[in-house]
């Protein structure tokens, strides 16, 4: 009896050492984003927790909750949440903020972009760093730029080679820009929640949905309830990790560039590896059965024309100088020669 009294204090011994050395005054906070755990929003958020452990010695964790799970599966909600300090952390596309921020709708401006130099040209410079000041005025501190990646459409009906193919085809959208797009184009736009998105596609109540490739269609396996997919490039969505400016507010300088430094790693790998999906992306969905259409240039012009009523209607909503900015910093890497004018 003695011996099993022993070893039982030993254990206990044992485990109060094991609690002395670990983090017990680890401070949890909350990340919301808006998919699923298998897309690359979520692989962000876990490198950006495991930074940030690995930086503050066990200090501080991340506590990961995905599909806008803490906002009742409403992904426009958790900014607004985090704005006024009711979570900590949230990775969200600049498209799903447009309800609280308008001005995050000139990232998605149609055709805005052509290629990723175009994207970082904006991301990285001067029109980042403005947008970062907007999202401050909000309560939230934009700590680093990921990426959604270029929106591409799908559906179930038919092949899209032409803006009059959009033309009465029930499609799911995710903000009130995308609706005025797609009326553009004679679509018949549904908003809704990511959440709900899936089961809508597999009963036919929409018909087809506009997502990246590397960080949504392909995680989200959109491509097992969708037949065809253009690749029109027509719009472009980057994420950023945000943070209550109000939890901002209560660390020194030390904690804040260590979280910002963290984020930044983690968002650098984050558009790392969905530029390597999308980039492969195409021949999986054709593996997987899916009809892929690739627009010739003078086709993408097409639905360019087609859609310029849309990016007048936003260039004013957002600011004429802030797309000018944008515009400006394109042109600065040579290829604002294809940008949408407003």
């Amino acid at each position: 009896m003695k011996l099993k009294q022993l070893a039982a204090a030993a254990a206990l011994a044992a485990a109060f050492a094991a609690t002395a050395l670990s983090p017990v005054n680890a401070e949890t906070f909350r990340l919301s984003h808006n998919t699923n755990d298998t897309t690359t929003w979520q692989k962000g958020a876990e490198k950006f927790n495991e930074l940030l452990q690995e930086k503050s010695g066990g200090e501080m964790d991340v506590r990961i909750f995905p599909m806008a799970q803490l906002t009742g599966g409403d992904q426009m909600k958790q900014a607004e949440m985090v704005g006024r300090g009711a979570l900590d952390f949230v990775v969200t596309s600049a498209i799903n903020v447009t309800p609280l921020v308008p001005e995050m709708a000139v990232f998605s401006l149609p055709y805005l972009y052509t290629d990723y130099d175009d994207v970082d040209a904006t991301t990285s410079g001067e029109p980042g760093e403005r947008m970062t000041e907007i999202m401050a005025e909000h309560g939230i501190v934009v700590l680093a730029w990921g990426e959604n990646g270029f929106r591409e459409v799908t559906n179930n009906v038919k092949p899209v080679k032409a803006p009059a193919d959009l033309e009465g085809l029930k499609m799911r959208v995710a903000g009130p820009m995308y609706i005025d797009v797609m009326n553009a184009l004679g679509a018949n736009p549904q908003q809704m929640q990511w959440s709900e998105t899936f089961s809508a596609l597999q009963q036919g109540v929409v018909d087809g949905q506009e997502n990246p490739i590397g960080a949504v269609i392909i995680p989200q396996r959109v491509y097992e309830v969708q037949k065809y997919l253009t690749t029109w490039h027509y719009s472009y969505d980057p994420i950023f990790v945000g943070v209550s400016q109000k939890l901002w507010d209560s660390w020194d300088d030390e904690t804040k560039e260590m979280v910002r430094s963290a984020a930044q790693e983690a968002m650098t790998y984050q558009k790392e590896i969905t530029r390597e999906d999308t980039a492969k992306g195409v021949d999986f969905l054709k593996e997987k059965g899916m009809e892929i259409y690739e627009p010739s240039a003078e086709e993408i012009d097409a639905f360019r024309q087609a859609t310029q009523p849309a990016f007048d209607t936003w260039a004013e909503k957002v600011g004429p100088d802030l797309v000018s900015l944008f515009q400006n910093a394109i042109e600065g890497e040579g290829n604002g020669e294809n940008a949408q004018s407003n």
